[in-house]
């Protein structure tokens, strides 16, 4: 930390700019001089140029910090105006301290010294107009020194007041500017973040669970060469079908991404919940099968809440393909008056300690029921891994037909 000396040093310094008006003022003072540019209180007496030079040079050397150090400049200055003042008023001086009054209330570092000048010189100026009343005898007289007086110091003040006022209000708007600036980069980064996160889910749910249908289907038939004709056409159908369906999903991925033709995605390519028991009948595998269960009166739902239910069910059901134990995986999609609920049971693998789908594939569900405020928890349960979900859903528009329907598929 510097010391205080060392600070002081440094506000002590000239700039270049406040020397060359120093000097160019020194000059004019000189030239004003020299053709009389002044005041005499009396015939009489005439201290002559050489004598009044004198507070000139010293407020000329003043003139040279007035940006660095304004209200040691103005104090400096002050003594030379009131020697000039004693002397007879000197129109260069005046123009000089006014300048110094300016520059002391636009760059003194306190915010409220403008309005202490401001307070003093006008005080100076009735005092001026007192004593000029009283001591001549005449109120014309008084005015006229009032008026001087208030032009040659109080002025000064008020502009600088004014541009101290706009030049804070500026920095204010630059400051905001900035602050909106940050805060739009900050949203624009949460967005791409958010975005980013969708695009991951979409591209797990889409390729990873066809893809991973493929494999399954494809290592079957592989590593069982002896299957009859049914069981491979069987197991060729679910690769083929897959793969079509991964292909178009994806065409819709880069539809959406790429946003050029004005045009909506093909509606065929979007998931809805009536495609469940394809979904359901899909997942085959030589030891397991499924079954699909919808309770409640179906309507019509948000397209997002159709979209994340539909994504639970197909990354539920392919992690039991990927990780179930022989048997039958259970999905119940149960549509409540204000919510959608999801059921997914499958038995345990040989290797139950693990948890299926432990990967991004629960860490994706968890965020497609999260970004729509609904709930979502996945675990053993006896001999079972057991996946719930449930969304909220606008309130639906009548009650009046609100008895459970059941419909049931198996694959």
């Amino acid at each position: 930390m510097p010391s205080p000396a060392l600070t002081a040093a440094r506000r002590l310094t000239v700039t270049r700019q406040d020397t060359l008006i120093a000097v160019a003022a020194l000059a004019g003072g000189l030239l004003m001089l020299s053709v009389h540019g002044y005041a005499r209180w009396s015939d009489v007496w005439d201290p002559g140029v050489g004598w009044r030079a004198l507070p000139l040079v010293g407020m000329c050397a003043a003139m040279a910090f007035r940006r660095t150090a304004p209200l040691p400049a103005l104090a400096w200055a002050t003594p030379f105006n009131i020697l000039d003042l004693a002397m007879g008023m000197s129109f260069a001086v005046v123009v000089i301290y006014g300048d110094a009054l300016y520059a002391a209330a636009v760059y003194g570092r306190r915010r409220h010294v403008g309005e202490w000048l401001l307070g003093a010189t006008t005080a100076v100026t009735l005092v001026v107009m007192a004593v000029v009343g009283v001591g001549w005898h005449t109120f014309a007289g008084a005015v006229i020194a009032g008026a001087v007086a208030g032009v040659s110091w109080a002025m000064p003040v008020m502009t600088a007041m004014a541009v101290r006022e706009h030049r804070e209000k500026a920095e204010a708007q630059r400051l905001r500017a900035e602050q909106m600036a940050r805060l739009a980069e900050l949203d624009r980064r949460t967005a791409v973040a958010a975005e980013r996160a969708r695009m991951a889910r979409e591209l797990h749910d889409v390729i990873a669970n066809h893809l991973s249908a493929v494999a399954l289907h494809s290592s079957a038939v592989l590593k069982m060469p002896h299957l009859d004709r049914a069981d491979v056409q069987r197991s060729m159908e679910v690769i083929r079908d897959n793969s079509v369906r991964g292909l178009a999903e994806m065409r819709r991925m880069i539809g959406l991404l790429r946003d050029d033709g004005g045009e909506e995605p093909d509606p065929a390519a979007a998931p809805r919940l009536e495609e469940l028991d394809d979904l359901v009948a899909r997942t085959l595998r030589s030891d397991l099968d499924a079954r699909l269960m919808v309770t409640g009166r179906a309507r019509e739902l948000p397209a997002a809440v159709e979209l994340a239910a539909y994504r639970i069910v197909q990354e539920s059901l392919t992690n039991a393909l990927k990780h179930a134990g022989p048997g039958r995986a259970e999905v119940l999609l149960e549509h409540r008056p204000g919510s959608v609920a999801i059921t997914v049971r499958s038995p345990l693998g040989p290797d139950g300690s693990r948890l299926p789908g432990s990967g991004s594939g629960l860490v994706g569900m968890r965020e497609r029921a999260a970004v729509l405020d609904g709930t979502f928890a996945a675990g053993p349960e006896g001999a079972a891994w057991v996946v719930r979900a449930e969304l909220p859903t606008a309130p639906p528009a009548s009650d009046a037909d609100d008895t459970d329907r059941v419909r049931e598929t198996t694959a």
